[in-house]
């Protein structure tokens, strides 16, 4: 737990939040990755992130979740997202 505290600490933009319901799940396939879309109870923004292997859905767990703000362009549109640094099952 020390080690988040450190990271958090170095990192002022980073939020760590914790035991957020997901109500939504998404994974798709781009190149050489899986990019993960993730919506959470009581927030409209999606998370989203990266791994190199579909992993189980997460629908309906509790995660914890290390991210920060970001602004993704599609179509000339800016959307707010949260770019995921670290997720774990609660």
């Amino acid at each position: 737990m020390a080690s988040i505290k450190k990271f958090l600490a170095n990192n002022e933009q980073l939020v760590h939040s914790k035991m957020q319901k997901v109500e939504s799940h998404v994974q798709r396939q781009v190149g050489n990755w899986i990019h993960n879309t993730v919506l959470l109870e009581g927030h409209e923004v999606p998370f989203k992130y990266k791994r190199q292997k579909k992993y189980r859905s997460l629908k309906g767990a509790r995660v914890d979740l290390i991210y920060y703000p970001s602004v993704e362009l599609v179509a000339a549109m800016e959307f707010e997202i949260m770019k995921v640094i670290k997720i774990n099952i609660s």
